[in-house]
């Protein structure tokens, strides 16, 4: 499904001149219908999954950590 730039930085809540911006630099894949940028919307659902479970696995391993872990070199 494809939605116009101002709906997909709602979505995200980011400004449209950063989204356009991205466009411009080629970090975003989007199509220019002759009045609105459109982007493919199912493609940031499945980037904002990816940086979900990357930030739920990150959390994980900072609770691993030891809370007195001492990094004092021994040599």
């Amino acid at each position: 499904m494809f939605v116009t730039l101002k709906e997909l930085a709602k979505y995200l809540d980011l400004p449209v001149a950063y989204l356009e911006q991205q466009i411009q630099e080629g970090n975003v894949k989007a199509l220019f219908d002759g009045e609105n940028w459109l982007v493919n919307q199912d493609y940031f659902e499945r980037h904002k999954e990816q940086l979900e479970q990357l930030k739920k696995q990150l959390l994980t391993e900072l609770e691993s950590l030891p809370d007195d872990w001492d990094a004092k070199d021994e040599d």
